[in-house]
């Protein structure tokens, strides 16, 4: 894979198609590799970009104290102004998702459009339901055992406790290709990292509404109470904001659903500007 030197660090970064620019931001403990369904479907009639996160495989692992805003923030914006002659229009996944709606919020000049898949905003949640509350509380203490294991250098444990009780589901891991599963064990001290950071799962939200940017939330039909609340608010509070569920899915989308998130994904650029995502 190429790299390109943002920031000070060596991000890792793929190519593929031709037209109008894209730019997939992976979540936590993933690589570009977790876009490899969805990747060659927009791929058809965009160039699509796909990279590393910094500290995530293939790219620069830089020692201190992480700060999304200014570290992962600063990287998407310095490789859309790389890649691209203008603003693209940006995925996101999870984190990913967070990641790409604070960059639309501190430079909108960058994104084109948006479409984000349940980012964990937790501090957006003022007042969850019951159910929200119950599962937010589930996931804070399955996050400090797969910290506290990571911890301990146990870092396939804490990914297997993760990825069956958080981002999939019970048995989930078993069934995970090996390579994936080698993925997120490498980037497991990566994740440590990122919960240490105090503003994770904030949003800079009057920001964001401020700029108009359109902006595509989508949801899995199976997914867990807390993410799916999390879009509800931002769909409310954010006027340019269109919601969707995906049938049948549940937070990774563009691994078990590609197709129909693929359709929803280039249905909404059609509504912003044209068959290619931009103004004819």
């Amino acid at each position: 894979m190429p790299t390109l030197k943002i920031n000070g660090v060596g991000l890792a970064y793929e190519t593929s198609g031709a037209g109008n620019p894209v730019v997939l931001v992976h979540g936590g403990w993933g690589d570009h590799g977790i876009w490899g369904q969805l990747a060659p479907l927009l791929a058809r009639h965009h160039k699509v970009i796909t990279y590393d996160r910094r500290g995530h495989s293939a790219s620069e692992r830089p020692p201190g104290p992480r700060r999304i805003k200014d570290d992962d923030v600063g990287d998407l914006a310095g490789l859309i102004a790389h890649v691209s002659d203008g603003p693209a229009d940006v995925v996101g996944n999870s984190l990913g998702a967070s990641i790409a709606l604070r960059l639309a919020a501190l430079h909108p000049e960058l994104v084109h459009s948006l479409s984000a898949h349940e980012p964990p905003l937790y501090s957006l949640l003022d007042e969850p339901s019951p159910a929200a509350r119950a599962d937010c509380d589930a996931q804070a203490a399955s996050v400090a055992s797969t910290l506290e294991l990571i911890g301990q250098g146990r870092h396939k444990d804490g990914a297997r406790l993760f990825m069956e009780t958080v981002a999939f589901g019970p048995g989930a891991w078993d069934q995970l290709p090996e390579p994936v599963r080698d993925t997120f064990v490498f980037n497991a001290p990566v994740f440590r990292d990122e919960q240490a950071d105090p503003d994770w799962s904030c949003l800079e939200l009057a920001e964001l509404a401020a700029t108009g940017t359109p902006l595509q939330l989508t949801y899995g039909s199976i997914t867990r109470p807390c993410f799916r609340e999390i879009v509800e608010v931002l769909a409310r509070r954010l006027p340019s904001a269109g919601l969707q569920p995906i049938d049948g899915a549940g937070h990774v989308p563009h691994l078990t659903h590609p197709y129909q998130l693929a359709e929803l994904i280039e249905d909404f650029w059609a509504t912003v500007g044209g068959k290619t995502g931009r103004p004819a």
